[in-house]
């Protein structure tokens, strides 16, 4: 798949910054997210924000300031740049070719005591993998299960909370 084949695949996604389907669906992430970020504005990063950055929208109404960064829609290298309280990556992460350069540049991008969000379907034990419907989508590539993340936790010595299905939030060491 070409990128722009790629990038076309992701337009076919509705992702309506007015759809109230979308937004409860992005509260998975946002709300456990937000109780963990406490009181006071953060500055957050949108790790593949996609055409319709509407969780960067949600976390800003809660008083946070946003960055956005995905290579097809918000293609801002200052983004990466700098440093940040927590990044949000939300159905993102499986479509990655390489994740160890991505993650090496959260650890980079994430400030002490930072915190970053993913959500992603954990895929399922080996037996059913090859029936999962998530891996029917052409532009998912890289799979990640819980183990996957508890190894990374202990690997690069984050906490490690998996607060709803489908949402892993690693905290780095302060």
């Amino acid at each position: 798949m070409t990128a722009e084949q790629e990038r076309q695949h992701y337009l076919l996604h509705n992702n309506d910054l007015q759809d109230p389907g979308y937004r409860q669906f992005l509260s998975k992430l946002a709300k456990p997210l937000l109780a963990m970020l406490g009181k006071g504005a953060k500055q957050g990063l949108d790790f593949g924000c996609g055409p319709g950055p509407l969780l960067a929208q949600m976390l800003t109404e809660a008083g946070h300031q946003m960055q956005l960064w995905d290579p097809f829609f918000a293609n801002n290298p200052a983004a990466l740049q700098q440093q940040y309280d927590f990044i949000s990556c939300t159905e993102a992460i499986e479509h990655f070719v390489n994740p160890a350069t991505e993650w090496q540049l959260w650890l980079q991008l994430l400030r002490p005591a930072g915190m970053l969000a993913i959500m992603t379907k954990c895929y399922p034990d080996a037996t059913a993998f090859s029936s999962w419907h998530y891996k029917r989508d052409p532009t998912h590539i890289s799979f990640f299960s819980e183990q996957t993340f508890y190894w990374l936790a202990q690997h690069y010595n984050l906490q490690l909370a998996f607060p709803t299905n489908d949402v892993v939030i690693f905290r780095k060491a302060g």
